[in-house]
C-alpha cells in the first residue's frame, strides 16, 4: 500500500497506488433542498446509455428516497456496518483540527482500504457483492417517510412538523458515479481494466480488458460499477465524456453538461471541472462557482467522505433532516452548511442562479451588484436579498449565460388567443 493525502479526511491514508492527479477534475454539486424526485435525470441517462440487452437493471444515475431507499438496497448501511464491525466506535471526526488542507477536520476512523488491512483480508478494500434481488428496484421505498411515533392508533402528527428538523421526514438522494480521486474500483480490478483519465479525472472501464470478475462492484462502496450478464463484463457511468470533451454539436462543440445534469427540471444540479494543483489540491480560484461552494462557503459536502475514496460528488444537505443522520452521510460540516444555505450570502445567492442555467459547462462567474429587493431577519440576524446579475463563463472565457436573482415576469398580451385553431 502507498501513502496518499486525502484532504476530505484531513490526513494521509493507505491506497494501493501512488497518488497521480489530473489537471482538471470532473465534479458536481447537487442541491438536495430542491430535488423533486421526478426521475427525469434517471430516464435521460437510461435512454442514452443503458437501453441495450443485458442493461435492463442498470441505472447509472438513480434517485433514492432516504432513509429507506437504495440502489442496490442497503448499499450504504451494509458498508458502514462492515467497517463498524471491524473497528467498533472508531468512525469519529475531530473537527477541531480543521485547517486549509483539512477543511472538515480530521477523520480518525478507518477507510475502506484501511479496514481491509486491519481485518487481514486479501482484498484492496472491504466490501460485498450485492445479490441479484437487491438490484431489482432502483426507486424502492420512494416517498416512504419515517414513521410518526405518536399514541396508539394515531397515523399522523396532529400538530404537524416544523424546522429545524422534521419529526417525520424523507429526502431524495440523486446519485451517479463520483469519479473519485482514489477510486475503489481502480484499486480492486485485478485486470487493471479501470483507469482515471488524466485530462478530466473521469473513471472508465476498458471493456477489452475487463473479464467480469466483479471485484469493482464488490469494493466500490457506492456500488456504481454494474455487471452486464449478457456481455459478461462490468460497465459504469462514463460522465457523458463526449459532451464534457466538447463534441456535442448541440452546444457548438464546447464543454457540455452530462445528460442527467442537463435534463433536471428542478435545477438542483451544477456540474463543472475543478482545476487541480500538482499535489492534487484544488487550485485557489474563488471565481469558480464549484470552488466557492466546496472550499470557500463549504455549503456543498462530499457523500460519505469517511469511505476514503475522496468522491467528487458534493451535496447541499437537506435542511429538515435530523442532523445525526446527515452527519453520518456528509461529515462534521453539516450544521454549518445548512445554516449558510438557510441564510445564504450574497455571493451564494448569485451562484445558485447558475444551477441548470445552461447546458454548457460554466467554469467561472461574475456578480454585478443590483438593487435591494427586501430585508428580513433569519435566526435573529438581519438578512437582505439583492437583485444581482450573475454571468457564467465557459472554459475559454466566453460568456455563456446572464441571469438575475429575481426571475423576470412576462405578461401575456391581452390579444393573445389561447387556441390557434
Amino acid at each position: 500500500m502507498a501513502t496518499v493525502y486525502n484532504w476530505q479526511l484531513g490526513r494521509n491514508m493507505s491506497y494501493p497506488y501512488n497518488a497521480a492527479f489530473p489537471q482538471w477534475q470532473f465534479a458536481f454539486v447537487f442541491n438536495l433542498n430542491r430535488c423533486l424526485g421526478c426521475q427525469t435525470c434517471t430516464m435521460a441517462c437510461k435512454s442514452t446509455w443503458t437501453f441495450a440487452r443485458g442493461q435492463e437493471q442498470m441505472w447509472w444515475n438513480n434517485v433514492e428516497t432516504k432513509p429507506y431507499g437504495g440502489f442496490p438496497q442497503h448499499w450504504d448501511t451494509k458498508i458502514l456496518k462492515i467497517i463498524e464491525d471491524i473497528a467498533p466506535g472508531s468512525a469519529v471526526w475531530n473537527p477541531a483540527l480543521a485547517a486549509p488542507n483539512a477543511p472538515y477536520g480530521v477523520f480518525n476512523g478507518y477507510t475502506i482500504f484501511e479496514a481491509a488491512a486491519r481485518a487481514g483480508i486479501n482484498e484492496q478494500a472491504v466490501g460485498y457483492l450485492p445479490p441479484d434481488k437487491e438490484w431489482r428496484f432502483p426507486n424502492i421505498y420512494e416517498d416512504a417517510a419515517t414513521g410518526y411515533a405518536g399514541k396508539p392508533g394515531e397515523f399522523s402528527n396532529p400538530t404537524g412538523t416544523t424546522l429545524p428538523t422534521h419529526s417525520q421526514w424523507f429526502f431524495y438522494l440523486p446519485r451517479l458515479c463520483n469519479h473519485c480521486q482514489y477510486p475503489a474500483c481502480v484499486a480492486a480490478c485485478p485486470r487493471k481494466a479501470i483507469y482515471k483519465r488524466p485530462e478530466d479525472g473521469i473513471v472508465l472501464i476498458d471493456q477489452s480488458r475487463c473479464r467480469g470478475y466483479r471485484k469493482c462492484i464488490e469494493q466500490c462502496p457506492y456500488k456504481k460499477p454494474m455487471y452486464n450478464p449478457y456481455t459478461r463484463i462490468s460497465e459504469k457511468c462514463i460522465a457523458c465524456y463526449p459532451r464534457v470533451e466538447g463534441k456535442d454539436p448541440l452546444t457548438g462543440n464546447v464543454p457540455t453538461e452530462t445528460r442527467c445534469m442537463s435534463s433536471c427540471p428542478g435545477k438542483i444540479r451544477y456540474q463543472s471541472l475543478a482545476q487541480l494543483n500538482a499535489d492534487g489540491t484544488w487550485l485557489n480560484n474563488p471565481a469558480s462557482p464549484l470552488y466557492y461552494m466546496v472550499h470557500v462557503e463549504k455549503v456543498a459536502l462530499p457523500l460519505y467522505p469517511q469511505f476514503g475514496t475522496q468522491p467528487n460528488g458534493y451535496y447541499i444537505p437537506p435542511r429538515w433532516v435530523p442532523r445525526p443522520y446527515l452527519l453520518q452521510m456528509f461529515g462534521p460540516e453539516v450544521d454549518s452548511a445548512i445554516a449558510k444555505y438557510m441564510a445564504p450570502s450574497r455571493e451564494l445567492v448569485a451562484i445558485l442562479q447558475l444551477f441548470r442555467a445552461s447546458q454548457k459547462i460554466i467554469f467561472t462567474y461574475k456578480r454585478i451588484d443590483g438593487p435591494l429587493l427586501y430585508s428580513t431577519t433569519i435566526n435573529g440576524q438581519p438578512w437582505s436579498l439583492y437583485n444581482d446579475t450573475v454571468i457564467g463563463y465557459g472554459k475559454d472565457g466566453a460568456e455563456i449565460v446572464r441571469v438575475t436573482v429575481e426571475e423576470p415576469v412576462h405578461t401575456r398580451d391581452a390579444n393573445y388567443y389561447y387556441n390557434s385553431i
